[in-house]
């Protein structure tokens, strides 16, 4: 068998790899398809510097947002209790049910944080009293906020 060859992708391409990745191709494809259509380059001492500096900003930036996540999570725990009124009926039911727009919205107006309504799991909310939502602020930042569902 052949040999691989050494090169950096300049453009994602599906099932090899994303734009500044250091992948090990069969040289027939790096010659004849990678390299002649702009889609990847030859490795050279100067380009795995260049890609090592990307990977260290990338990682730099990665290590920001979540530090965003913890002092986020941080605001929502110091809060404490949120608050939510919602029109009651009979046995403290309430009308409708309590969604995620909803805590986003008291998480924003109490807080000032932007939490993604997507991000947010809220159980089965149909009568008054105090729940816990879990929010999903990064892939390893979860936070969790305590409701409490009040007649309006």
């Amino acid at each position: 068998m052949a040999k691989r060859v050494q090169v950096v992708l300049t453009e994602d391409i599906r099932k090899l790899g994303q734009n500044g990745d250091l992948v090990d191709v069969a040289p027939g494809y790096a010659r004849n398809y990678l390299l002649p259509n702009g889609k990847a380059v030859r490795t050279t001492p100067g380009v795995l510097k260049q890609v090592e500096r990307r990977r260290e900003a990338e990682r730099q930036r990665q290590l920001e947002i979540k530090q965003e996540a913890e002092a986020t999570k941080k605001a929502l725990a110091t809060i404490g209790m949120f608050t939510i009124q919602k029109p009651v009926g009979e046995n403290d039911a309430i009308f409708g049910t309590v969604t995620s727009s909803d805590v986003a919205d008291v998480i924003k107006s109490l807080s000032g944080k932007e939490v993604d309504r997507r991000d947010i799991t809220v159980p089965d909310i149909n009568k008054l009293g105090e729940y816990e939502a879990q929010i999903k602020l990064h892939a390893e930042v979860t936070a969790t906020v305590n409701l409490r569902i009040i007649a309006e």
